[in-house]
């Protein structure tokens, strides 16, 4: 660029940073190739706005975090459900991001849950959500339902708001020398979450989100 304008170095940087240009940084995005992308997005929408009486609505993921010199100490998982119409969060931190773990963690869910209550267990498609044990165990538990929402589209599950907010909040601004550490500080943003939670509420009109990929694909499609 300083050859093509004829101008210094500093000059371009200082045009960029004025006008917030960062033509070296790249952003990329994902499409959902999923067929009953539209039918899975206003079933998860559906459970947001109108949750069934008599149940308990979960947003399920799993978010992997790491302290200072985590090449020594390692890293955590934390598995966290959101509940949907409480706000209360039901978080466990593992050391591992497999079918096991997610069982376990099933398992607390289970017990924390009042007896009597449906339960849907909204999650994305990873492979340990759909492993045959944890199928297994969902057979063995019928009042849980696994509404998994469309592939690529985990913009929708509510839970991710909760990481995002502990990331910012907590772990950007610590430095952690430990695994234990670590646990401490996000187990201590748990429960000062769940003092005062707050019932998630969806705002965006699903119709707005189908339409957006439809006009995403055929942007990216070759016309034929």
């Amino acid at each position: 660029m300083p050859e093509a304008a004829k101008i210094s170095v500093s000059s371009v940087q200082r045009i960029w940073r004025g006008h917030g240009l960062q033509p070296h940084r790249m952003r990329q995005f994902k499409l959902s190739n999923d067929p009953p992308f539209a039918t899975k997005v206003r079933d998860i929408v559906g459970l947001y706005v109108d949750p069934p009486a008599h149940a308990v609505v979960l947003s399920v993921d799993e978010s992997g975090t790491m302290p200072h010199d985590y090449k020594r100490n390692g890293t955590t998982t934390l598995f966290a459900a959101l509940n949907v119409l409480e706000g209360g969060v039901i978080g466990r931190c593992m050391q591992r991001h497999r079918h096991q773990e997610f069982i376990r963690f099933l398992e607390a869910i289970q017990a924390e849950v009042p007896a009597g209550k449906l339960v849907h267990v909204i999650l994305d498609n990873y492979a340990a959500h759909k492993h045959p044990k944890v199928l297994a165990w969902l057979a063995r538990h019928p009042r849980f339902t696994f509404p998994f929402h469309a592939h690529l589209a985990s913009r929708i599950n509510a839970v991710e708001g909760f990481f995002a907010k502990l990331s910012k909040r907590r772990l950007k601004r610590g430095v952690f020398h430990s695994i234990v550490s670590l646990q401490a500080a996000i187990n201590r943003f748990l429960a000062e979450a769940n003092e005062t939670p707050k019932p998630f509420r969806w705002t965006k009109n699903p119709n707005k989100i189908i339409a957006a990929a439809r006009r995403g694909h055929q942007a990216l499609d070759p016309p034929h």
